[in-house]
């Protein structure tokens, strides 16, 4: 029998050809660009990519990860496999392709000899349901809401966590609107124009703050997600997009 899906390596060598997944329809765009850039220096890093292919079909899904001292998430996991982001989109969802994704990242994880594999999970949006890593072996170990921190150990190492001064982080970026952004995902960038200009639109002063590096986003970024954070007045807003009507209602209710 025909193999129905083929799961396909996203290198530097291939990525211009294959695209990340993502905006694959809007290759000139900013964000695309912005994401593409970033990964220039994360493949060196260790950061791995692979995508789920339906044979004679499209690509359904994708799973990035990177060697947790590099990863985009404020989460402390030297020696684990850090999963950035876990996807599969339309036709492709109920197929099993997220735990075929799953076990490629935990074999991967096993050969380069790791201590194992962690997620930083939500049940709201821009992150994977921690329910599948739990179906696959993983446990959950941190949570700070509404985050939750799940792994899979090989071996009797310390668990990963959370920092624990969140409140400190988020009031460190002082009084107003602030966006705290990355190149980490190419819907970053339209997220980030969005929250500028709906201030500009209510004459609200606002501003960006760019992380540079793994380290940065470990050691600052103000909620777990890391790569990008809307905060009033040293509060977490939101870790993810939001749209103009839903950004002007919570800002005008504060």
């Amino acid at each position: 029998m025909k193999p129905e899906f083929e799961i396909i390596d996203i290198d530097a060598d291939n990525v211009d050809k294959m695209g990340f997944f993502c905006y694959m329809s809007k290759r000139k765009a900013p964000g695309y660009q912005q994401k593409r850039q970033w990964l220039e220096a994360r493949f060196a890093e260790g950061l791995k990519i692979k995508m789920v292919h339906e044979i004679g079909g499209r690509n359904t899904g994708f799973i990035e990860y990177i060697p947790g001292e590099y990863a985009w998430r404020a989460l402390y996991a030297s020696g684990y496999i850090v999963i950035h982001c876990l996807w599969v989109v339309g036709k492709g969802k109920g197929k099993g392709y997220a735990s075929r994704l799953i076990e490629a990242c935990l074999e991967d994880a096993r050969v380069q000899g790791k201590k194992g594999v962690v997620m930083l999970a939500s049940d709201r949006v821009w992150l994977a349901g921690k329910a599948v890593f739990q179906q696959n072996g993983f446990k959950q170990v941190d949570e700070y809401a509404p985050f939750q921190l799940l792994v899979q150990r090989f071996d009797g190492s310390p668990d990963p966590t959370f920092p624990n001064d969140w409140d400190e982080r988020q009031a460190r970026f002082g009084s107003g609107l602030t966006v705290v952004r990355t190149p980490q995902c190419p819907y970053i960038e339209d997220g980030a124009k969005t929250v500028i200009d709906t201030a500009a639109e209510l004459g609200l002063p606002a501003r960006e703050v760019e992380l540079r590096s793994a380290a940065e986003v470990q050691t600052r970024a103000p909620s777990p997600f890391g790569v990008f954070s809307i905060l009033r007045d040293g509060q977490l807003l939101s870790y993810y997009y939001l749209l103009p009507k839903e950004l002007k209602r919570i800002l005008s209710n504060q």
